[in-house]
């Protein structure tokens, strides 16, 4: 007779489990005296800006420390409704925000209120763990949208409706994206949202990331004319503002979904946490010179780590337009991105993250954040450099 005790399912699915490992050894070696530069952390090293820290002391004063809403506090909901309005040029109505505890459960919670077994769900391929997994748990079939490095790991326009069928409920994307830091062009943008009216289905647009761009412009796909009825936007804190430990997101989307999400979302976590709501409120209204700085010095790191990359034998490594990560290129190593992760932490004390961890097509690749400083990332390159030099290919 089978038993009942074992665990479900879906608890069984495969998820970034490789990240926390990586992390986990670096901290090992450094509890064995090595050095380790940390280049696997995926949040700002930045603080969060006085200001907005001061917003939150003041909220708990003020007696911020009850469960609000499901929804959101209305006056932050309105907040973030006013800044869509402002940066997207998209009308958008309090009643189709909901806040949230970070980023990630906006995205959770809309595909479990969107997708039932055996929808199709296209998301992008190397890309955030968080995707595959959530459409592998509510039992929905992933479909990858690969992320061609020659496109700037953008994908082929004219290849997208290849990935369209009748199943198809959901399509995610995240520009500027983790793990490649690139961006995806307007002609994809404007291809998706034809394809999305044309076989009514969804699109989720993640650009936590929105605001840390280095070249050009950033286009939202909200922004594209008529897209914005079928999209979820998700936005949040933790990256422009150094707000990674706060926990404050937000989903906007059609007016008849947002209530389905919260009552999801309410059954999970009830409410986000009232004091850091009214702390969000100030980060989006008050001062922006820490964004503008914070994002400086990453372009300058980013310059830094790119060209030492491109002199390292083996890499290849494309210039991203936003967020704070490198893909490079390490087929020339020899090595496979496992083995070149692990080559990288034992031999040169550096923690990097293997492309495979964000999909299968992150083989070849692997992820480096310059979200450290601009001292350690050459210190990382030259021990990058000194062990690599006489390695052997599959070490």
């Amino acid at each position: 007779m089978a038993r009942k005790t074992v665990v479900a399912q879906r608890a069984g699915i495969p998820t970034a489990v490789s990240i926390l490992e990586v992390l986990a050894r670096a901290k090992a070696l450094e509890a064995e005296g090595r050095e380790i530069i940390h280049l696997e952390i995926g949040e700002p090293d930045f603080d969060t800006p006085a200001n907005i820290k001061r917003a939150a002391i003041r909220a708990l004063d003020e007696g911020y420390t009850h469960y609000g809403p499901s929804a959101g506090l209305p006056e932050v909901r309105e907040a973030v409704a006013k800044f869509v309005r402002q940066s997207r040029g998209v009308d958008v109505e309090p009643e189709q925000v909901l806040i949230t505890s970070g980023a990630k459960p906006a995205i959770f919670f809309t595909v479990l209120a969107l997708v039932d077994p055996g929808d199709e769900v296209i998301y992008p391929n190397p890309g955030f763990p968080a995707y595959e997994a959530t459409i592998r748990m509510v039992g929905g079939i992933p479909v990858p949208m690969v992320l061609e490095e020659e496109r700037g790991f953008a994908v082929d326009p004219e290849g997208l409706e290849t990935l369209v069928s009748e199943k198809t409920k959901l399509c995610i994307i995240n520009s500027p994206q983790n793990p490649t830091g690139g961006i995806l062009p307007q002609e994809v943008l404007d291809r998706i949202a034809e394809l999305a009216h044309r076989h009514d289905f969804y699109v989720l647009s993640d650009e936590i990331y929105s605001r840390i761009v280095y070249d050009g412009a950033f286009a939202s796909f909200y922004s594209v004319g008529g897209a914005a009825e079928r999209t979820i936007l998700v936005d949040g804190f933790s990256k422009a503002y150094a707000m990674t430990g706060w926990r404050l997101g937000y989903g906007v989307m059609p007016r008849t979904l947002t209530p389905v999400v919260a009552r999801l979302f309410s059954n999970s976590n009830s409410s986000t946490c009232t004091f850091v709501q009214r702390a969000g409120i100030e980060a989006l209204r008050g001062p922006q010179v820490s964004v503008d700085e914070m994002v400086g010095e990453f372009r300058e790191r980013r310059d830094i780590l790119v060209e030492g990359l491109n002199d390292l034998p083996g890499f290849k490594c494309h210039k991203p337009a936003g967020a704070f990560y490198v893909f490079p290129n390490i087929t020339g190593t020899g090595m496979t991105s496992a083995e070149l992760q692990r080559f990288l932490m034992e031999r040169a004390g550096v923690a990097v993250i293997a492309g495979p961890s964000f999909g299968e097509f992150g083989e070849g690749f692997i992820r480096l954040s310059y979200a450290n400083s601009q001292a350690n990332i050459r210190k990382a390159l030259q021990k990058m450099a000194a062990a690599l030099k006489g390695s052997q290919p599959g070490v």
